[in-house]
């Protein structure tokens, strides 16, 4: 029950409604353009551009502000071509990809914590959006375009950087603070010390190796596999081990509710199937907004409310099996625990090379 209490502990100051109802209104937009465009497959990358380019907002004056979301949103770009043009390649490329862009992506901890999370976000970015491409390069009713979905995604980035210029104008073109203020503001550059070394090498050798047996096993939802274990793996053990079980809980909560909420339209055809779709898309985007106003009162129910909003887009243009959602969630334990086994091997290991330190001294 103790360990449970921690897993669920609320931190109510980490609350913010406000910015989750900016979300929505900005989220509305791309919404209602795929609706009217008829192309709901690019939704996705649009939801994410804009969620992740909020998050790496640093706030301050909106030149500074426009100058380093639109860096985000151009390397997100990068990012979003290289995974959907790999998406149907050999699972080997998917692997060496995975390996490099984790790596890269770690060694952003020498420009400072902040860029490193942005870094991160990017990181998590490329490996759903892998998944996803594999996914839709292997449906024979969905056309996927690499360019299109790289449009969708820097869309939603530019809409929130539109929000914010907005937003400057109505607050007098004052300096604003940053919006998820929770997230670390450092930037200061850091060496890279052999702890922070191991640790990089050792991410992306997990990662990389995680992508090369979700797909070079052509497990079914098997990128869940790495999706787990980058947001699981942590630079401690402790922390690493609160996560992980925060990140299963979520994804086990998220995964039912996917299951439940994807039963509706099951049965249904012509007008209502219509309807039960448009409405479990709005569903979906409720679920993203929720998750942004409560990120930081539990990292459980904000993994939750993403995984059930993930779930119920990524099935919708290609209905699945049901059973999908237990592989979703078997596999997100899979990922969890090898990153947990791997860091709980690395801290034994520092441990006996700090005794054997402490023994020649």
């Amino acid at each position: 029950m103790s360990w449970l209490s921690k897993v669920f502990e609320l931190n109510h100051a980490g609350v913010n409604w406000r910015r989750a109802v900016v979300f929505l209104d900005v989220g509305l937009v791309p919404l209602i353009v795929f609706w009217a465009i008829g192309h709901e497959v690019y939704l996705l990358s649009a939801l994410f551009g804009m969620l992740f380019t909020s998050l790496a907002d640093p706030g301050g004056g909106f030149g500074y502000r426009a100058s380093h979301n639109a860096v985000f949103a151009l390397i997100g770009a990068g990012i979003t071509a290289l995974a959907f043009g790999i998406g149907g390649e050999a699972w080997g490329w998917l692997a060496l990809a995975a390996f490099v862009v984790t790596l890269v992506a770690d060694l952003a901890l020498t420009f400072g914590v902040h860029r490193f999370v942005n870094a991160m976000l990017l990181n998590v970015w490329f490996i759903v959006a892998v998944g996803l491409a594999f996914n839709l390069h292997h449906a024979a009713r969905i056309t996927s375009y690499t360019w299109a979905q790289v449009v969708a995604w820097a869309g939603g980035a530019a809409l929130w950087i539109l929000m914010t210029f907005v937003e400057w104008l109505i607050r007098g073109r004052r300096d604003l603070p940053q919006p998820f203020v929770e997230i670390p503001g450092d930037t200061s550059h850091k060496k890279l010390t052999p702890p922070v070394v191991v640790f990089v090498v050792l991410r992306a050798l997990v990662i990389g190796g995680t992508v090369a047996l979700a797909f070079g096993l052509d497990l079914q939802y098997g990128y869940w596999i790495p999706i787990a274990a980058i947001i699981a793996m942590k630079p401690n053990l402790e922390q690493s081990t609160l996560v992980s079980a925060q990140r299963l809980s979520g994804a086990f909560i998220g995964a039912i509710a996917a299951a439940l909420l994807l039963l509706l339209p099951a049965s249904e055809t012509g007008l209502r199937f219509f309807a039960m779709t448009r409405g479990l898309e709005v569903v979906a985007l409720v679920l993203f907004v929720h998750a942004v106003g409560i990120r930081f009162l539990n990292y459980a129910l904000y993994s939750a409310a993403i995984a059930a909003g993930a779930l119920i887009l990524a099935d919708l243009p290609q209905p699945s099996h049901y059973a999908a959602e237990g592989y979703r969630v078997l596999w997100t334990v899979c990922g969890a625990g090898i990153s947990l086994v791997v860091m709980l091997l690395a801290g034994l290991l520092a441990k006996r090379a700090a005794q054997r330190q402490q023994r020649s001294a």
